[in-house]
């Protein structure tokens, strides 16, 4: 794998896993689009794309580390003293825990089918439209409604709600954070809010992904020549994870999500046209 096709795979995979533009669908797409043949090896795919995970992963507790330090502390104090009542950060870091509970379990079950059915250019191209516009609708609904809750409001049924729609994400074009936002603007909660939720939920999903597929590298090994491009990769993705999480939530302050959203159907409608002028 080359120098240049990791550098530019992992800012693409950085930007994508917290901008409501799916990650999955980009690195599906970005190689097709320029013929890379990278990834021929399920071997090297399923190495790098742990590479890059874990970039995005160390992003997003950099980019999180005070609201982290106090969840991880009280979360960890409300297991060991279960005599005491649970602080309210303690509550809400285990509902984080709970969010990633659904696609996890779907993930692991589903994984070969997830791999072998979804994923097509057609499938990615229709769901970044079809998401694109849903995340519309609801941050409109949303706003139309005044909805104003801040993360201090996670509940239960919250958590497990925002967590389910995670499981749509597994579908290449989703987008995980989209689908995140999607549901916690429709469950009350502010632009800003519902965006810092996205990226609190993707501590537990990313990290959880991040040890089942080390487990699985530790096991298999790293493949020949690939181990400075998923350094590289792991090294972009965290730069460019971190400055898509600053910039997003600082855009979020003056402006709604329909740059995203038009970005969304920019993308998938040129795909739809490059299949259908047989140019890919």
């Amino acid at each position: 794998m080359s120098i240049l096709h990791a550098i530019v795979l992992g800012i693409v995979q950085g930007l994508t896993e917290f901008l409501p533009i799916s990650s999955s669908g980009h690195l599906m797409i970005v190689p097709w689009l320029f013929n890379w043949t990278d990834f021929d090896s399920p071997a090297i795919a399923k190495a790098f794309d742990t590479a890059l995970h874990l970039g995005t992963l160390v992003a997003v507790l950099i980019y999180l580390q005070k609201d982290l330090r106090i969840y991880v502390a009280a979360g960890l104090h409300s297991a060991f003293n279960r005599k005491q009542p649970a602080t309210p950060a303690g509550r809400q870091a285990w509902l984080l825990v709970l969010s990633a509970v659904p696609a996890g379990l779907f993930g692991a079950a589903f994984e070969d089918a997830i791999t072998e059915k979804l994923g097509t250019p057609v499938l990615i191209a229709l769901s970044l439209i079809v998401f694109g516009l849903v995340l519309m609708w609801a941050d409109r609904r949303a706003s139309n409604n005044n909805n104003s809750l801040n993360i201090d409001s996670l509940s239960m049924r919250d958590a497990l709600v925002i967590g389910a729609a995670q499981v749509l994400a597994l579908n290449p074009g989703t987008s995980r954070s989209g689908i995140t936002i999607t549901a916690a603007r429709l469950s009350g909660y502010s632009r800003d809010a519902a965006a810092r939720l996205s990226f609190l939920m993707s501590v537990p999903i990313i990290g959880g992904a991040v040890v089942f597929k080390l487990a699985k590298l530790v096991r298999d090994g790293v493949p020949d020549g690939l181990a400075v491009p998923m350094i590289v990769g792991i090294v972009c993705a965290g730069i460019s994870g971190w400055l898509a999480m600053w910039s997003m939530i600082r855009l979020l302050r003056t402006r709604s999500y329909s740059p995203f959203v038009i970005y969304r159907c920019v993308v998938g409608v040129g795909i739809l046209l490059a299949l259908a002028t047989s140019w890919r």
